[in-house]
């Protein structure tokens, strides 16, 4: 055979990388609009309290939209195993372009709905039940986006590039968070109450459509090809993961308490206790929360580049070792009365959190095998979101209505920075390794 002609048949037979700018914005748009659906009902918890959980106690009202906030992350589990097995078995693309759809649809039906005044109690079933499609479709998103990106990285800028996919996580929750900035400033809260309040979740068609046009314009990755082209694609994706990779799908559940754990607290809870505890104006608590958020987008690539640079585990070390020791002094400055206080300690909080987060999800996927890796992200991640994540607002409010100790949220946090920190120790480091195959 030609030379000529062997090169021309490789070049058609090896899977070719596509271009990282392409890739990241694929990856980092989803996320966006995920988190900023996610995050907006959290955002507007107090708001949605006195629309769909009418009750006599404020506190019990609050609750019950945090409930129900917690609901839908009960639903991420099912959702990561649904769409970690297309992802593993139909390719990346397929998963991550459903869905960011389901999540867009089922949070701007949160804007058309009737309120408790209308339909009573069916109003409050309603946003259940649009809360839990939300977390359905979630559940298939983060995990899958990483596992994306990881796999069309180069493994010197691995990291860095993964953590771009989470900066989409924090952009998505800092327009959120914005979004709610303008809505309080511009409209009073009568007009909010009235009619305003929608206008945040109705905003979410127009990015979905952006997204989804954007994500069906990509390839799937080189290494799913392979799989898919050698027939090597498992028939159920997540019961391979449970047999053989059992262990390394634990450490993912505890290496990402911080992330989780710390981040729907240092964020999403965060904006509700300036309100509830520290005494500042909804104004001011998205305001220092959209500060903390924009902290976090540039730290976390930085900590992705030291991860690249230095390695996984020093980089993880520090963001957690951070947080439990600046967990309560922080939290007692959010609680002081002065808005720099409260900048500076939601925000010094956040930092901590996206340190960890810049290292994190590169190594869940480093720690997987190609068959699995869509499953192993997305299960991982989800049952660790299930029972530190969503509840993490929940038992902050409890804590402090049990307790009657304002600082009672700062011991969740530490707790979740204690399980990370432990975990560590037990990762191996992965910096510079190629990604498993089968």
């Amino acid at each position: 055979m030609p030379p000529a002609a062997g090169i021309a048949d490789t070049a058609l037979t090896e899977p070719q990388r596509q271009s990282p700018v392409k890739v990241i914005r694929a990856a980092m748009v989803g996320t966006v609009v995920e988190y900023y659906d996610f995050a907006i009902y959290g955002y507007m918890a107090t708001i949605i309290a006195s629309l769909f959980f009418v009750s006599e106690n404020d506190t019990a009202a609050l609750l019950g939209t945090f409930a129900t906030f917690a609901v839908a992350f009960f639903l991420r589990i099912p959702g990561g195993i649904f769409f970690g097995h297309i992802g593993d078995k139909y390719g990346r693309k397929n998963a991550l372009s459903w869905t960011i759809l389901l999540m867009a649809l089922a949070t701007a039906a949160i804007g058309f709905m009737p309120t408790y005044v209308t339909l009573g109690v069916w109003a409050t079933l309603t946003i259940v039940l649009a809360r839990c499609l939300q977390g359905f479709a979630a559940g298939g998103e983060i995990g899958g986006a990483n596992a994306f990106v990881s796999e069309s990285a180069p493994a010197r800028w691995r990291a860095t590039q993964t953590s771009m996919v989470n900066s989409g996580a924090y952009l998505g929750s800092l327009v959120a968070s914005l979004v709610a900035l303008a809505l309080t400033s511009i409209f009073t809260h009568e007009q909010i109450l009235h009619w305003a309040w929608r206008v945040p979740f109705l905003l979410s068609l127009m990015m979905g459509v952006v997204g989804i046009w954007i994500r069906n314009s990509m390839e799937d990755t080189p290494q799913f090809q392979e799989l898919a082209d050698k027939g090597e694609t498992k028939k159920i994706p997540v019961k391979e993961l449970l047999s053989t990779s059992g262990m390394s799908l634990l450490k993912i559940v505890f290496l990402g308490a911080l992330i989780v754990g710390g981040y729907y607290i240092a964020s999403v809870y965060a904006a509700t206790y300036l309100q509830t505890q520290g005494g500042y104006s909804s104004s001011m608590a998205f305001l220092s929360t959209s500060l903390a958020l924009v902290l976090g987008v540039i730290t976390l690539p930085i900590s992705g580049y030291l991860a690249d640079k230095y390695g996984r585990k020093p980089v993880l070390f520090a963001g957690s070792a951070a947080s439990v020791v600046l967990g309560i002094p922080m939290f007692m400055l959010m609680a002081g009365g002065s808005v720099w206080q409260a900048v500076v300690g939601q925000s010094v909080l956040f930092v901590a959190v996206s340190v960890v987060n810049g290292a994190t999800y590169v190594t869940y996927a480093e720690m997987l095998k190609a068959s699995v890796r869509y499953s192993g992200l997305a299960l991982g991640n989800n049952i660790t979101t299930m029972f530190l994540g969503g509840t993490a607002p929940f038992i902050a409010t409890w804590l402090i209505d049990a307790t009657g100790n304002s600082l009672a949220p700062a011991g969740y946090f530490v707790f979740c920075a204690v399980l990370t920190l432990v975990t560590v120790f037990s990762v191996k480091e992965t910096k510079g390794i190629e990604l498993q195959s089968d």
